[in-house]
């Protein structure tokens, strides 16, 4: 899909397609979207998990389709209605609604995490809500979705294993990461991989706020020695933290890495014009140890 917000850096916005299941309104990232078709009949897998439907091959590419009402417990879908053909985590994944409604351009700062407001099917597979025109759209966690139905496409922390027996590292280093499963993840396996001098955050809100601190403590060079960053996160998102740490003569220096499901060839580009020294997707885990090896050093 086509999309202004590619071509804009830094502005802490995006965009968010809003989409009908089961009579409830829920939102995915534009980004994360590469078109939209008619429901296509598909071919069951034997000994599947009950939310795949199944695969296809639109234009000769083979695609599994997600049963999106069955992840969220409310039975299985018709065979109707639309498939939102995604691309993240070096993924192609079709999801399978009732219907769509259009698209809407919000700024990370609206969208708040999910509390008492989600039912207990929307408990955990929701990353924020929005509210447009008196309603409120529940943002899925598409990437969790996805690992929890089949895990091996997760974070591939025996990566790191396969380094080997590594030295103790004292750089300090910065995380933004809003999930907490991922953020413990990528902990883990920095300390794993050497790294213990870990500070990890829930936003780039949270990110900006301790370099702040540190630059009107003097102690910037003690605490933050590299940056590691997703692209979505609720209030600021990983590309204007890059663009507000770039932008600085206090702070430019410092090696950004943005460790996201949505780096592929456009978000790239983006991530370039705002200075990123590095983008990986967020299944190379091993590879971001190396790289932070090769930018501290």
């Amino acid at each position: 899909m086509d999309t202004n917000i590619l071509l804009e850096n830094g502005t802490n916005e995006l965009e968010i397609l809003e989409f009908i299941l089961d009579g409830n309104s829920y939102g995915i990232n534009v980004a994360k979207i590469r078109e939209i078709i008619p429901y296509q009949k598909v071919t069951p897998v034997p000994n599947a998990h009950p939310s795949i439907e199944g695969i296809f091959m639109p234009r000769d590419v083979m695609i599994t389709a997600i049963d999106l009402k069955n992840c969220l417990q409310r039975g299985q879908s018709e065979e109707k209605g639309l498939f939102i053909i995604t691309n993240f985590n070096k993924l192609d994944i079709a999801f399978h609604v009732d219907q769509v409604i259009g698209i809407h351009r919000v700024s990370w700062s609206e969208i708040i995490k999910p509390g008492t407001t989600v039912s207990n099917s929307e408990d955990g597979i929701s990353t924020g809500i929005v509210k447009i025109n008196d309603k409120l759209i529940i943002i899925l966690d598409f990437e969790k979705i996805i690992t929890d139905i089949s895990p091996e496409t997760g974070l591939k922390t025996a990566e790191v294993d396969a380094l080997g027996v590594r030295q103790k590292n004292d750089v300090p280093i910065l995380i933004a990461e809003d999930s907490a499963l991922l953020n413990k993840l990528i902990v883990d396996s920095l300390k794993k991989a050497g790294y213990q001098n870990l500070i990890h955050t829930e936003n780039g809100q949270e990110a900006w706020d301790v370099i702040c601190e540190c630059k009107e403590e003097g102690t910037l060079d003690e605490h933050v020695r590299c940056v590691i960053t997703d692209i979505e996160m609720p209030i600021m998102d990983g590309h204007r933290l890059t663009k507000l740490i770039k932008s600085d003569d206090a702070t430019k220096n410092i090696p950004v890495i943005i460790f996201s499901s949505l780096v592929n060839e456009d978000m790239k580009k983006k991530g370039e014009s705002l200075g990123a020294d590095a983008q990986l997707s967020k299944p190379e885990i091993g590879n971001l140890v190396r790289v932070i090896d090769s930018l501290v050093h």
